[in-house]
């Protein structure tokens, strides 16, 4: 067969799965024309190859895995080819080309955890000196984001929070997280001072005569939401000038405190992750730190031009 009846005999059989795609699967046009491009891969590597589509087997779909990874192809592409490659499987079996789906026994491939935001101790001074605390609003901002960064706290978290868990002369917190499950927090010096104030003067004033078994409540002291403190969140990062989420905090309480030299299972306690896995993102980002400081001041790293 010439080459170019090949090339109109794949075209048209990709053809036929693009339609199958839009009308059986009901795929969107452009996920449909993804897996079609992807579809098209594999079918031109099975001409190289020299095999017949219908011969296909489990086997020589995991080789082909492994030659789209030698070409350097990122883990979101093969993801995609894999996704493509079921899809191919499904039609050829309704097709009666396989018997089965042999692409289902190939693994997806994991996509890299992007490693999370991260404020320096600078950059949380900056933000939380930023809170005007003259007002009692103010005040009790400060003593919700001050408590997130310096407990780690989610903010569902740090909304739930009762007052009976707050135990001020041992200077901890108990805080049920996902799952109900409870974890204790220590507390320093800056929170004491801060909390101290709300429940004496701040809180009284806002829940008035109401019985409000939540630490933090709004203007109407009631029992603050998650919306509320992100909304307080946007306006307060908006007058120091750093662009974060309020989560960005959570990361931040992890990060400093293994660069203070705590270990692994200490702050996977403290953060109430269930698998020491979850937590391990930390040490990438103080990894990524010292491969920082060392390009800055590792002379092997610059350049050295001549006087």
């Amino acid at each position: 067969m010439s080459e170019e009846k090949k090339d109109l005999k794949i075209e048209k059989f990709l053809d036929q799965f693009y339609s199958d795609l839009l009308m059986a699967e009901r795929d969107r046009p452009l996920t449909a024309e993804t897996y079609k491009l992807s579809a098209r891969e594999f079918l031109l590597w099975l001409e190289h190859k020299q095999l017949k589509l219908s011969s296909v087997t489990a086997k020589d779909l995991f080789y082909y895995s492994v030659f789209r990874k030698t070409l350097g192809i990122s883990e979101i592409t093969l993801a995609k080819d894999l996704s493509a490659l079921r899809a191919l499987g499904e039609f050829l079996v309704r097709e009666n080309i396989w018997t089965d789906n042999f692409a289902l026994v190939l693994d997806r491939p994991k996509s890299p955890r992007p490693l999370p935001a991260v404020l320096s101790v600078n950059e949380i001074e900056a933000l939380l000196s930023s809170i005007d605390t003259s007002t009692p609003l103010g005040l009790r901002d400060k003593v919700i984001f001050e408590l997130i960064y310096s407990c780690g706290l989610r903010i569902s978290e740090c909304c739930s929070l009762k007052v009976i868990d707050v135990h001020l002369d041992e200077r901890f917190i108990l805080v049920k997280g996902k799952g109900g499950k409870e974890r204790i927090i220590p507390f320093g010096d800056q929170a004491y001072v801060l909390l101290v104030e709300y429940f004496n003067t701040v809180r009284p004033m806002l829940v008035k005569e109401k019985v409000v078994p939540e630490v933090f409540v709004n203007y109407r002291g009631e029992a603050i939401s998650r919306k509320g403190v992100w909304k307080k969140f946007k306006e307060i990062q908006t007058l120091a000038g750093i662009d974060v989420k309020v989560h960005t905090l959570r990361h931040s309480f992890a990060t400093h405190l293994l660069q203070g030299g705590a270990d692994l299972r200490s702050v996977q306690e403290l953060l109430g992750h269930s698998s020491l896995s979850t937590t391990q993102i930390y040490t990438h980002v103080t990894d990524r730190d010292l491969e920082d400081a060392h390009k800055d001041y590792f002379p092997g790293h610059k350049n050295v031009t001549d006087k």
